[in-house]
């Protein structure tokens, strides 16, 4: 049995992807969590196989990412996510996340990724293009990549549309 994390600031999205997964008939959805501090406590608890987890989350989906891969090199996250832009997914992966799927992928690449991270492997959703996994050092997103962690998460809010305000409080910043 493949024990899953999942992280995500909806409860109705949680609930769906729980339903899902177990449904697969290999996999048991051990946790939840509302947030990236919840979810880190949670994975600290329950050492899941694999744990899937949104960006776009309080206290941020890619920090958890990091603070988890600090604790375990090797841990198996899962990435999905509305966004699905290359600079996002490659972010990703650079943290540590060993897979990505966007949201609007069809439901059976949740349980694809799922058991490809739980075997060894690294998974991206069929429309995402492979090449994500390497680097390519002319790549335009490189400007970003002398931004720090915390730098990265304001820009990537700002670039949701969320005001300075916004930022500085979902991130605890004066």
């Amino acid at each position: 049995m493949i024990r899953v994390l999942i992280a995500d600031d909806h409860p109705v999205v949680r609930t769906g992807y729980q339903r899902l997964l177990e449904q697969a008939g290999d996999i048991r959805v051990v946790a939840d969590a509302i947030d990236g501090q919840a979810a880190y406590m949670a994975w600290v608890e329950h050492e899941p196989d694999v744990m899937v987890t949104d960006l776009s989350m309080p206290s941020g989906g890619m920090e958890l990412i990091r603070r988890v891969c600090q604790r375990k090199a090797d841990a198996r996250l899962l990435v999905f996510s509305m966004h699905d832009s290359a600079m996002l997914v490659r972010r990703a992966l650079e943290a540590g996340a060993r897979g990505y799927i966007p949201k609007s992928s069809p439901p059976e690449c949740l349980v694809d990724g799922v058991r490809a991270l739980h075997e060894g492997r690294r998974y991206l959703a069929p429309e995402l293009p492979a090449e994500l996994l390497q680097r390519d050092p002319l790549d335009e997103t490189e400007r970003l990549a002398t931004l720090s962690a915390r730098e990265f998460e304001v820009f990537r809010r700002l670039a949701l549309g969320e005001s300075a305000a916004q930022c500085a409080q979902a991130l605890n910043l004066s």
